[in-house]
């Protein structure tokens, strides 16, 4: 839900209707209207207005994403502890040493996004071993997601990594973390979930929750621009594809002629202006990731692409967070009467 995409706005209407409302941190300090030399102070100041922003819309839970491949993860973290945020969460790599920002007197929660089961052992293993601290949880985000995906192309069709057997896996690795310390770590999952119907049969399975995106896009308050929201209601099934994105990932998008335009090779030329990303190969990139989200953020797809999940073909129109809502349950208790 970054560039811009999941700020205050859209973050602090979900937290209004009883979910975890999420601001996306990747770049917020391009909406700051800094120079490019201010650029990691921008961010930081980007985050805490949205932060604050959000709190001032919301009494609910308010969280933050925090990929842990940005170049300023460590400033941003403690940006968002200082501000207080309920909770962040953590992906795009492994966030091995997150614990250490956490401050007395500030009760953030620390939830790491991971792709498999071996990702979410090796996170605790090392949290309680160098902190004594047990994740609060985990998301864990299967292959059907939007934006750039923690699998390699190869391995996005393949059964194996279908959410439901993720789930089962990341269920059993942790069992025993949570009978030995007594604790329960709540599993959530993102990726291809749309309906209410699909939150029942995860929930079912042994999920506590979920996290969906794709379907928020679509409402009065997400944060993006009409335009944005429209590639969205205007896409078919067979426009949303995976592309090779220049951080080294690959990632989800809904075709259009400035993907095609990469692909066929003709490079848009660019300064990097911000390096926000560790992995990106500025040198060798063929345009910059950032700019092309925020130019989409803002309606300008002629300069850039939306990111999406494997469902986005499936929204017809623009409703509130709060209709939204009222519809999931509806789907949800829907499903809870047919399972009866």
């Amino acid at each position: 839900m970054g560039i811009g995409v999941s700020m205050s706005g859209l973050a602090s209407a979900v937290a209004n209707e009883g979910g975890i409302g999420v601001i996306s941190a990747a770049c917020v300090g391009m909406f700051e209207n800094r120079t490019q030399k201010d650029t990691e102070e921008a961010n930081m100041e980007g985050l805490r207005k949205e932060i604050k922003l959000a709190k001032k819309k919301s009494k609910g839970i308010i969280g933050v994403n925090i990929m842990g491949v940005l170049t300023n993860f460590k400033d941003m973290v403690v940006t968002a502890i200082a501000e207080k945020i309920d909770i962040i969460f953590a992906g795009a790599g492994l966030p091995l040493d997150l614990p250490k920002y956490l401050i007395e007197k500030v009760k953030t929660k620390l939830i790491p996004i991971v792709s498999s089961a071996r990702a979410a052992l090796i996170i605790a293993k090392r949290w309680i071993e160098k902190f004594n601290y047990i994740p609060d949880g985990f998301v864990v985000e299967g292959p059907l997601a939007g934006g750039h995906l923690g699998f390699k192309i190869d391995e996005i069709d393949d059964e194996k990594n279908s959410l439901e057997n993720i789930l089962v896996e990341v269920l059993a690795a942790i069992k025993p973390i949570e009978e030995k310390y007594n604790k329960k770590i709540p599993i959530i999952v993102g990726g291809g979930i749309y309906t209410g119907e699909d939150i029942y049969k995860f929930m079912k399975k042994g999920a506590a929750g979920v996290q969906m995106a794709t379907r928020f896009v679509t409402t009065d308050e997400c944060d993006a621009s009409a335009a944005f929201k429209q590639t969205y209601i205007d896409c078919k099934k067979e426009d949303i594809e995976i592309i090779e994105s220049p951080v080294g990932l690959p990632g989800r998008a809904i075709r259009n002629e400035y993907i095609e335009q990469t692909r066929l090779g003709n490079k848009k030329p660019f300064k990097c202006p911000y390096h926000c990303i560790t992995t990106c190969k500025k040198e060798e990139s063929p345009y910059c990731i950032s700019l092309a989200l925020l130019n989409a953020q803002k309606g300008i797809l002629k300069n850039g692409f939306a990111f999406a999940g494997v469902n986005a073909y499936r929204a017809t129109k623009i409703i509130s967070v709060k209709e939204l809502v009222n519809n999931i349950h509806e789907e949800y208790n829907q499903a809870l009467e047919i399972d009866k």
